[in-house]
């Protein structure tokens, strides 16, 4: 009964369509921690620009909710572009554009189309378990950096790349990064029920030129589940942002629905 209300608060939002691996990943032998190779990994990436395509699949009441995230970013900038697509949904589509701090949001309930929500890009929050706050692509990054008990699983081919697959798990604090206070309530309710933390795995693969190329974070929890799978490619190649006019664009304290985690 515990298991299944902890479950439930973990699933929230896997409804809202309708209006990688299965299983718990195994423990390798133990090792000395690799988490320093995956640190570097992300402080090189960072440092510079890359493509992205996140897998999201929700599961819950027996039903899987497929989205994609995907765009270009540079990390040193601090500037990119974002899709979001949920197919079936009730809004099925929505852009971002990250520029100078903000975050301009299109196609969400309360904006009218052609319009432009503005929010301030460090006052966004969470309010999805393992979804980063208007979909930040470094929110994710923050989270696989802070993995603990990180083991060299062993090497795999990632989209025609060589790479080593790092595998550790995520701390409560970690899980809960920036989620706004009610989501935070219910994942800490969560915990209290198991008297643990959460299980949440996190996996880095890594290339040989030290690259991340791909992360993953997972919970599974009697029967409700959040895998977060994200490919990295065309690292180093020139990102161009073009914010929306003035005119086009509304303030907006925050910008809440599945499709802006």
């Amino acid at each position: 009964m515990c298991l299944a209300a902890a479950a439930a608060l973990l699933c929230v939002g896997c409804s809202e369509r309708g209006a990688q691996d299965g299983g718990k990943p195994v423990a390798a032998s133990p090792a000395a921690d690799h988490g320093s190779a995956v640190r570097a990994a992300v402080t090189a990436l960072g440092q510079g620009t890359a493509r992205f395509h996140q897998e999201i699949r929700l599961e819950g009441d027996g039903e899987e909710y497929p989205m994609t995230v995907s765009g270009d970013f540079d990390f040193a900038r601090d500037r990119g572009n974002v899709a979001v697509d949920l197919p079936g949904g009730g809004i099925s589509h929505t852009d971002e554009i990250f520029s100078d701090g903000h975050v301009y949001v299109s196609g969400v309930n309360g904006l009218d189309e052609g319009t432009w929500g503005l929010v301030s890009r460090d006052a966004a929050e969470v309010h999805y378990v393992l979804r980063a706050p208007v979909n930040d692509p470094e929110h994710v990054l923050r989270q696989i950096a802070a993995m603990r008990d990180a083991r060299r699983e062993g090497e795999e081919t990632v989209d025609g790349v060589r790479a080593v697959h790092y595998r550790g798990t995520l701390d409560h604090e970690t899980l809960t990064l920036r989620m706004a206070r009610d989501v935070r309530k219910k994942t800490d309710d969560a915990r209290d029920l198991l008297g643990a933390d959460i299980p949440v795995f996190a996996d880095a693969w890594v290339d040989a030129r030290g690259r991340l190329v791909r992360t993953r974070t997972e919970l599974r929890l009697a029967g409700a589940g959040v895998t977060v799978t994200t490919a990295l490619s065309d690292q180093g190649k020139p990102v161009r942002v073009s914010v929306p006019a003035a005119e086009e664009t509304v303030l907006a304290t925050d910008v809440t629905g599945i499709l802006t985690g």
